[in-house]
């Protein structure tokens, strides 16, 4: 799921020099999305961005056949960069967290429920779910130093649902580096802010969609934002209908090998950092509203909004641990 940036981009008229702060906005294609990144300084940095981009799809892009995280899938021993032991060290606390409903491991699985182009789902032999899930499990991998071990040769790691929100901070992080204090950086609809757009000098403001299953865009709710990060995750583009007519998400519950039967909509989390939003708004798809509503109460670092349809089948919103309006 996308979330819409709103801003626009306002090239001065009346810079006097070169080297003189001013409005920059940098875009382009990466992980298979679009990204946008603006920031109020001096130097345009895209070839920077390119550089760190191109190093975190060498480490953990599945598409990437010498990605580090491809050579581990084929059971190819050596040692990892920082970028994939930092990522393998959030998702293992997370995995414990969410008592695995948050799972790299589960990609094996997410692969043999072939989501075709009609979103229907695909008799898969239970003997199969069962077998593939002898391999789930992210307590059957290990890092040791620099090197990652798995007790199972079938374990398929894939970071699809933190990587994004990872390489959203990467970019935020180097920014802050450069002593830049006002940007957005958004990747895919994942979002990170700091300070204000310097344009309007005021909070960044973002749109979370509104659920239109034919694929048009239309802003749900705007929100402002300042010094904070936001992901979201939707079913309501990608979902599988059974001959009962029942939606499944296209998340798979990790706790089953099964995709989640589902009223969620969308999710979308606050957190301080990009990766964490990233990785608990796929958790929260699959964990179901209640069950977030209890896990909740332990983590009020957590700022979550859903989207879902209610038990007379009408779109209801849900904001919980002070969510902004």
């Amino acid at each position: 799921m996308r979330c819409r940036i709103i801003f626009f981009v306002i090239i001065g008229l009346m810079s006097c020099s070169d080297r003189e702060s001013k409005n920059i906005k940098v875009v382009g294609q990466i992980f298979g999305t679009s990204y946008g990144i603006i920031y109020y300084g001096v130097d345009n940095y895209e070839r920077k961005f390119d550089s760190l981009f191109y190093l975190i799809n060498k480490s953990m892009s599945t598409y990437i056949s010498n990605s580090d995280i491809s050579k581990l899938n084929r059971n190819e021993s050596f040692r990892v960069d920082t970028h994939f032991i930092n990522v393998f060290e959030a998702s293992k606390e997370i995995f414990k967290t969410t008592k695995g409903m948050f799972d790299p491991t589960i990609g094996a699985v997410v692969n043999a429920w072939d989501f075709g182009p009609e979103g229907n789902i695909v008799q898969i032999d239970s003997l199969k779910i069962d077998s593939l899930m002898m391999s789930v499990g992210l307590n059957k991998v290990t890092l040791e130093d620099t090197m990652v071990k798995k007790k199972n040769k079938h374990t398929y790691l894939d970071f699809n649902a933190i990587a994004k929100g990872y390489a959203v901070d990467v970019i935020a992080q180097f920014l802050d580096s450069m002593d830049i204090t006002d940007y957005l950086v958004e990747i895919g609809g994942e979002i990170r802010c700091k300070g204000i757009n310097r344009i309007n000098h005021k909070s960044w403001s973002v749109g979370i969609d509104w659920p239109n299953f034919d694929g048009s865009q239309a802003v749900l709710k705007t929100i402002s934002l300042e010094n904070t990060s936001m992901a979201t995750s939707g079913t309501y583009r990608k979902f599988k209908i059974d001959s009962d007519g029942n939606r499944y998400a296209h998340i798979i519950d990790a706790t089953t090998g099964y995709p989640s039967k589902t009223n969620i909509l969308s999710v979308s989390v606050l957190a301080t950092n990009c990766m964490i939003a990233d990785a608990y708004a796929t958790s929260f798809q699959a964990m179901g509203i209640e069950s977030v509503k209890k896990f909740l109460k332990t983590h009020p670092e957590l700022k979550v909004f859903f989207v879902f349809d209610n038990e007379k089948n009408e779109l209801e919103t849900l904001s919980l641990n002070d969510f902004p309006e």
